[in-house]
């Protein structure tokens, strides 16, 4: 195998990565770890953010790169987020915590099959992606003892977000910008410095993947009131752009 060949992996790896930090986060919820669950999502999104633009560096874009990025995004950032959230708060509220743990993956499939019909664009997103919704819930669920677990506030969150990911709303695409050489180390410095954030200090952890991404969704909620003249939808490099 050559070189090259072997390098064109290495996204296709990363995107499966998240799938494997996705069902980790599932079994992890199952034994009552919804903190360090909470922390495997946020990871996958970190290392998401990346795998589009080391597909686009490497010349290895494909379309089974970016099926393979949508079918591990329900998984990471749809059931898993929803699992989380379902575990920490919304058992308490019988069948209608079930209903509304259901829509969120639900929606998420909704945003990723729309995202595979639509034309391209640069600028913007169409819906807030399923990657930011997921790590947006997975981190909510840590404030639980804050507010309480039979309060609305945590359903109604989910709710917005749920609906966010199936709006119209536009959502700036940071992905787009070009391709840092310092790259080859911003992924794993990231996963370093959140995971030692989320080893000895799990509070401030939390804000700091939860309060850019809760501002990020809100964009769109502003945005959309404001009705301003926007960009044309966006190809989504979080579901897509993906190597063989």
């Amino acid at each position: 195998m050559h070189i090259r060949e072997a390098l064109s992996y290495i996204p296709s790896l990363m995107t499966l990565g998240n799938l494997v930090l996705g069902f980790s986060a599932l079994m992890l919820v199952y034994h009552g770890y919804l903190g360090t669950s909470a922390m495997l999502v946020v990871l996958g999104a970190v290392i998401d953010a990346f795998d589009g633009r080391v597909a686009r560096a490497l010349g290895c874009v494909s379309l089974f790169g970016k099926e393979l990025d949508s079918l591990s995004d329900i998984v990471a950032f749809g059931a898993a987020p929803a699992f989380i959230m379902y575990a920490g708060v919304l058992q308490y509220d019988g069948w209608l915590g079930i209903v509304i743990a259901i829509l969120f993956p639900l929606c998420g499939a909704v945003r990723l099959a729309r995202f595979n019909v639509q034309s391209s664009s640069s600028r913007y997103f169409v819906g807030l992606p399923i990657t930011a919704a997921g790590a947006i819930l997975a981190t909510l669920v840590l404030y639980q003892n804050d507010v309480g677990p039979s309060t609305i506030v945590m359903p109604l969150c989910m709710l917005i977000l749920s609906f966010l990911m199936v709006s119209r709303a536009k959502y700036p695409n940071f992905k787009r910008i070009g391709f840092p050489r310092s790259a080859t180390v911003m992924v794993p410095s990231s996963i370093v410095f959140i995971y030692i954030a989320f080893r000895f200090d799990r509070a401030i952890a939390n804000r700091l993947a939860f309060v850019p991404l809760a501002v990020y969704a809100l964009y769109g909620i502003v945005r959309a009131f404001r009705k301003r003249p926007l960009h044309a939808p966006t190809a989504d490099p979080e579901e897509g752009t993906k190597s063989v």
